[in-house]
């Protein structure tokens, strides 16, 4: 053999171990309990990363559209119509984030 064909069947053999590894699904053959992924579950009302960054900034933002849209609204129906619209100022909550004894960081507003 020469090298060319020794690095073509190595190749061939590493390509069709990982194509089965993606194919698989997890469960062994040999015993029903086993598998290489565990399972994620959510209880009702919790996320399943409940400290991930990626949903405390989607809901911050979620938020900061809402109540940017609904303000820009107001002021868009105002020039349209042609009336007086009056924007109270929004009554904002002084809020702190804090840290329990589980190092879960939770935002209490007063």
């Amino acid at each position: 053999m020469t090298r060319a064909s020794t690095t073509l069947i190595r190749l061939s053999v590493a390509t069709i171990l990982g194509g089965a590894a993606m194919l698989w699904s997890g469960h062994s053959p040999l015993n029903t309990q086993a598998s290489l992924v565990s399972s994620a579950d959510a209880r009702i009302g919790r996320p399943l990363t409940p400290m991930s960054y990626a949903g405390v900034a989607r809901r911050t933002t979620r938020r900061a559209v809402v109540g940017g849209a609904v303000a820009a609204g107001a002021v868009a129906a105002g020039t349209y119509y042609a009336a007086p619209v009056v924007v109270a100022p929004a009554v904002v909550p002084r809020c702190a984030q804090v840290v329990d004894a589980y190092g879960r960081i939770a935002t209490v507003c007063r």
